[in-house]
């Protein structure tokens, strides 16, 4: 069984599937295999084609499975899981990218303990050509690793929203499943808090995937997803409810007579709400008003940084401040630390 599985769920994007599956298959190492979940999307015929015409180059390497009805993106995953032989599962968005040595880098950071559960990584942006970076997103200095516990579950939990190069150990995933957070787009959230809650966490500095901007989503397709997302669409009613889902996966991992880390996730969120509100500063006025307000009902009122973000968007507008944080976190060459955030210890140091 191969060490790796690297995991995508498919639904239409035919058209830069081969560019991911080279991204794959060029790596510098070998003990992986691939797994394609296609979810009845209406390019289910093309993306056939192309896992046909890969598995004729890459034989076994490549395994294809088709849903016999749609799944959902949270469903999806969990049947990637089931499908998956690796010790580890690598989850990849299916118009994303591997950046080169990913794989390795991984393979070098499971294989130093026995006890990694989660690994987080760095990744970046781009429109067209990844080599023409648009965002680097990075959250420490270093590499570091992380012990099992509350501090380590609200460290990562924000931080692997993005799913792609997002690395969990496949049997504590499997052992997790549940239906219970279909259709909130976040099972991958409620896969790491539980995990890093008796599992140790690493963080790879490197950058291990490439985002690609631009994509519309899909979501909504599926039962669990009707009525609360819109296919093509980000409405902001599918916003509040990818937050409200946030939220109550993370309280789901309050212990009930053990650490409470439902109200620090909140805070750290909140500590980093840009985002979540940038994403719909572009509507009207009174409609972005009202969106600040459902977002405060569920309780990032208690946030100052969050009213901080909303301010400077009523006030400066998007593009100012897509602008001034992105020079922020330039002259850092990582996301700035606030709210006192776990950084665990250094890779170096793991040791002492």
């Amino acid at each position: 069984m191969p060490l790796i599985s690297v995991c995508i769920p498919a639904y239409n994007r035919a058209g830069v599937l081969p560019a991911l599956l080279d991204s794959i298959l060029n790596q510098d190492f070998s003990d992986f295999d691939i797994v394609i979940a296609e979810d009845c999307s209406p390019e289910r015929p093309a993306i056939a084609a192309k896992a046909v015409e890969y598995q004729q180059r890459f034989g076994e390497k490549l395994k294809y499975h088709e849903n016999p009805q749609t799944l959902g993106y949270d469903g999806n995953l969990r049947r990637l899981i089931e499908l998956a032989t690796g010790d580890y599962v690598l989850f990849m968005g299916n118009d994303d990218l591997l950046a080169p040595g990913a794989l390795a880098a991984v393979a070098a950071a499971v294989r130093e303990r026995q006890d990694v559960g989660v690994v987080l990584r760095s990744y970046s942006s781009f429109v067209t050509d990844p080599a023409e970076v648009v965002q680097v997103f990075r959250y420490f200095d270093g590499d570091r690793v992380f012990p099992p516990g509350p501090d380590t579950v609200v460290t990562f939990f924000r931080r692997c929203v993005f799913i792609s190069g997002m690395v969990f150990k496949r049997s504590a995933a499997a052992a997790l499943a549940t239906t219970r957070f279909d259709g909130t787009l976040l099972y991958q959230q409620h896969l790491a808090g539980q995990i890093l809650a008796k599992e140790s966490g690493v963080y790879l500095n490197r950058i291990l995937s490439y985002h690609r901007l631009g994509g519309v989503p899909d979501f909504g397709a599926s039962a669990a997803e009707k009525g609360l997302f819109v296919p093509k669409q980000q409405t902001p009613e599918s916003s509040v409810h990818f937050m409200r889902g946030m939220l109550e996966i993370a309280y789901s991992l309050d212990a009930d007579d053990g650490p409470k880390v439902g109200r620090r996730i909140l805070r750290d969120i909140g500590n980093y709400a840009y985002p979540i509100l940038s994403i719909q500063a572009d509507r009207s006025l009174g409609t972005f008003l009202s969106y600040l307000w459902q977002l405060m009902k569920l309780g990032f009122w208690r946030v100052p940084l969050f009213h901080g973000y909303a301010l400077g968007l009523l006030v400066l507008g998007r593009k100012n401040c897509d602008g001034l944080i992105a020079r922020i976190k330039r002259s850092l060459g990582r996301a700035p630390i606030l709210g006192g955030v776990y950084a665990g210890q250094s890779r170096e140091a793991k040791g002492d």
